[in-house]
């Protein structure tokens, strides 16, 4: 079974970083990044996916404590043909936040344990989104620790549900606006990843669902070695 047209993969056709991607001469200090912008998110979910990578997940407590992490990894979900999105199903009151307009988070709950964030793409009534499935932690690593357990440093948010409870995201930051000046959640730019360090696979779980679906490469990843060096190079 081929993919439909409308799910041509833009990584094929055209390579490289979308053009709303963030540029290397636009980042300052972590104090003062951007957020990223509404049209960083509408825009096709792969172009979205692999671009996230790199970029600083912020989380704002109560106290206005900065809590954030580079993502690491990144997988995507597009719209009710893809067999492995939610929206295979129709709208439902779980999953109809990735109905509404791009930069929104959809959180949901799953495993009757974990929760899950993603970030809403594409154009409004169009069912697609990113799971961020790692970050490699920057801001409020003592309160991170102290929520993730004695454990090492490079397993503190390197799943999705491992970034949530470090994070403390749940269903009250569904549907948040991450592109609002008072979110709660946000992405801030940060130089972008080179393609030579950016790997991809298929996404993770889906055992069950039929190909292409199941084997398609829609996940990507850096590591946090990479991460970590290219940090290294901002502040020199």
């Amino acid at each position: 079974m081929g993919l439909p047209r409308s799910y041509a993969d833009p990584f094929v056709e055209h390579g490289g970083i979308g053009e709303a991607g963030p540029s290397w001469d636009k980042i300052g200090p972590m104090h003062s990044a951007p957020r990223l912008p509404r049209s960083f998110f509408d825009r096709p979910t792969l172009r979205v996916a692999r671009d996230l990578l790199g970029q600083r997940l912020v989380r704002l407590e109560r106290s206005g404590r900065r809590l954030s992490g580079r993502i690491s990894e990144a997988e995507a979900y597009v719209g009710p043909d893809d067999l492995g999105c939610h929206a295979r199903a129709g709208r439902t009151a779980r999953n109809k936040t990735m109905w509404g307009p791009p930069g929104h988070a959809y959180v949901y709950f799953t495993y009757g344990m974990h929760w899950m964030l993603n970030v809403v793409t594409e154009t409004e009534g169009f069912p697609a989104a990113v799971l961020i499935r790692g970050i490699l932690p920057e801001e409020g690593l003592p309160l991170i620790r102290r929520r993730r357990g004695r454990r090492p440093e490079g397993a503190l948010a390197d799943g999705p549900a491992k970034l949530c409870q470090a994070l403390a995201i749940d269903r009250r930051l569904d549907g948040e606006d991450l592109c609002l000046p008072g979110a709660r959640l946000f992405v801030e730019a940060c130089p972008p990843i080179p393609d030579r360090l950016v790997t991809r696979g298929p996404r993770v779980g889906l055992n069950t669902v039929p190909e292409p679906w199941q084997s398609i490469p829609w996940r990507f990843r850096v590591s946090a070695e990479s991460l970590r060096s290219l940090a290294w190079e901002e502040v020199a």
